[in-house]
C-alpha cells in the first residue's frame, strides 16, 4: 500500500494525476487479432471505463483514439507523435479506413487524453493482421 500511496503522490506531483485515475481498456471491434485482411479495410475501435471525446479539453476519464501502424504503444503521459504512423482521432472518431501494403502488420490502438498525451500501454492493444 506504502508503494502505490508513494506512486500516486510522485504522479500528482508531476502533474499527472489525470493518468493514475485512468481506468478502462480498449479494444479492436474489427479486425480481429490475426485476420487477413484487403489492402484497404475498416478499423473499428471501441473504448471500455472511459468515454471518448475531441481533443482539445482535459477531463478526467476521457480522451481519444490514435492508431499506430507497426509501432509500439506510446508511454504513459508522452504525447502521441504526429506522423505517418501514428494516426490520431482529434474528433472523437471511432472507425477509420486503413490502406496498408501486403504483408504482416501490427496495429496498436492507443487511447490518450485531450491533449494527446497518452494513458500508456495500459490504455493500449495490439493486434496482428495479414493483408493480401
Amino acid at each position: 500500500m506504502k508503494k502505490i500511496r508513494s506512486l500516486i503522490l510522485g504522479l500528482c506531483a508531476a502533474g499527472l494525476s489525470s493518468l493514475a485515475l485512468a481506468a478502462g481498456s480498449v479494444h479492436f471491434v474489427e479486425p480481429a487479432d490475426g485476420a487477413t485482411v484487403a489492402q484497404e479495410f475498416t478499423v473499428r475501435m471501441g473504448v471500455e471505463g472511459m468515454t471518448v471525446q475531441p481533443a482539445g479539453e482535459l477531463k478526467d476519464g476521457t480522451g481519444h483514439h490514435h492508431l499506430i501502424i507497426d509501432g509500439q504503444p506510446v508511454a504513459a503521459g508522452v504525447a502521441v507523435p504526429a506522423d505517418d504512423t501514428h494516426l490520431h482521432f482529434g474528433k472523437g472518431q471511432t472507425e477509420t479506413t486503413l490502406k496498408l501494403a501486403p504483408g504482416q502488420h501490427t496495429l496498436t490502438l492507443q487511447f490518450a487524453d485531450g491533449l494527446h498525451q497518452s494513458y500508456g500501454p495500459a490504455l493500449s492493444r495490439t493486434i496482428t493482421v495479414t493483408v493480401k
